[in-house]
């Protein structure tokens, strides 16, 4: 007896996350698979087979749901149908392009002035009751996450032996893709988390994250967002599209800066790009270029530029023996 699912399916999702496990995928939600199962006991509770009403059942949008939402859900039952049909059943798969994609977002490339203004706002942040190190995580972690384009996840999900502050690698463990790579740090920013490290050491000598928010939690990404939703309401942003900025959107500013960077430096870019890509953690040159923008303007603004000198990243530098 199934002790995650109760349809006439459970065995089989069992089998499918068994399955997921043993390649190598992490799969440590499974809520999707949970809401499925209760969508086939409570709707289909006689059905044995994967059927074309049940995948369309699980392809409609519910309520508010965003149509990039929906769209998340229909690999996984793709998926699931490819596993019954390899055991022999019956299964029927939801063909490509049954969700319309969207328009994708156009993101937010920070100019120098912004960001020299949000590392102001972000050095002045407060300790909170809930979160005594804000004012030494916040601003490292938002200024990590522009300057190695990490995601914001792949950041906060950094345990202490993830961050080898010698050698400055950062080991990012389980990543999109379920592919672990290593980030290396400038001597600029592997001395900025140098100091933040020795500084929170000493509020909180044992932690499990390397960005914590006690000994053994992580920061919340909620509660990050709302940090940044709020230094958003403090800082002047150019409004260049209908969406304000993000903080993802760093990532994306990195990588369009590191391609102007090569452009002032004259080197070949297509030549550099695979170096881009696999920093990134992307399996597919083509990836990388989703994350290139040309911001009309920027590359004669930034020329002075420098993008890994901690004078303009990072102009007040944690002091550890403050």
């Amino acid at each position: 007896m199934s002790k995650n699912f109760a349809s006439n399916f459970a065995e089989r999702l069992d089998g499918f996350l068994e399955q997921k496990r043993a390649l190598g995928y992490s799969f440590s939600s499974i809520s999707d698979l949970r809401i499925f199962d209760r969508l086939c006991a409570e709707q289909f509770p006689d059905e044995t087979n994967l059927t074309i009403d049940i995948c369309n059942a699980w392809a409609t949008r519910r309520g508010n749901e965003s149509v990039k939402t929906t769209a998340r859900r229909i690999p996984f039952i793709r998926e699931f149908a490819r596993y019954l049909i390899r055991n022999g059943e019956q299964a029927y798969i939801v063909p490509a392009g049954t969700i319309k994609k969207t328009q994708r977002y156009i993101p937010h490339i920070y100019s120098h002035s912004e960001l020299t203004e949000m590392w102001r706002f972000l050095d002045g942040i407060t300790p909170t009751k809930d979160y005594p190190a804000a004012h030494l995580v916040m601003p490292t972690l938002i200024r990590l996450l522009y300057c190695c384009g990490l995601r914001p996840s792949e950041a906060l999900n950094l345990k202490l032996e993830d961050v080898n502050l010698s050698s400055g690698k950062l080991f990012i463990a389980e990543s999109k893709g379920n592919r672990d790579r290593i980030v290396m740090l400038s001597d600029d920013v592997r001395e900025m988390c140098r100091n933040y490290d020795e500084m929170i050491r000493k509020d909180m000598p044992v932690r499990t994250f390397f960005f914590a928010k006690n000994s053994t939690d992580t920061c919340n990404y909620t509660w990050v967002g709302w940090v940044f939703a709020k230094t958003r309401e403090k800082v002047h942003f150019e409004n260049r599209n209908e969406y304000p900025p993000r903080l993802y959107d760093l990532r994306h500013t990195f990588a369009t800066h590191r391609l102007y960077q090569w452009m002032r430096g004259g080197k070949d870019i297509y030549a550099m790009m695979p170096y881009l890509s696999a920093y990134m953690g992307h399996s597919q040159i083509t990836e990388t270029f989703y994350y290139i923008h040309l911001v009309p303007g920027m590359l004669e603004s930034m020329s002075g530029f420098r993008y890994d000198s901690m004078a303009d990243i990072f102009p007040k530098a944690v002091d550890a023996d403050e």
